[in-house]
């Protein structure tokens, strides 16, 4: 976790950076109660900002960004790329066949994929799992 200190607009960008691994920003007069604060909120997986910048990191996304895919449809997914069949996969998770058979189904119409291959490829693009 990082929390970079900014002299409010000039170098370093008071902005945090998605995928920069910062947790926040602070002015570089911040009080030690503010520092303690961002501390605590970092640590609660918030994002901390300068107050009254604007953070490109708050955008809407798109709708044919990232889906949202329920806890069990990432593990199917996880399951799908690691080559498991349903019912290997249905061991795996200790859910029924047509339990997984649901998932698929449901990840195919989130994902708009046609095959278990393309329901992957999209996933890992997406970022929504790891292998």
């Amino acid at each position: 976790m990082a929390i970079t200190s900014t002299n409010m607009g000039r170098q370093p960008s008071p902005w945090v950076e998605a995928d920069s691994g910062q947790a926040g920003a602070l002015p570089t007069d911040a009080t030690a109660v503010q520092i303690d604060a961002a501390l605590l909120a970092a640590a609660a997986g918030l994002i901390v900002r300068v107050p009254g910048l604007p953070s490109p990191s708050f955008e809407a996304l798109e709708d044919g960004e990232a889906p949202l895919l329920t806890p069990c449809e990432t593990e199917v997914l996880a399951a799908i790329a690691d080559g498991l069949s349903n019912k290997a996969a249905a061991r795996r998770l200790g859910i029924s066949q047509h339990t997984v058979k649901f998932h698929v189904e449901s990840l195919f119409r989130k994902l708009g994929a046609v095959t278990r291959a393309d329901a992957v490829r999209k996933g890992l693009r997406q970022r929504l799992f790891e292998i």
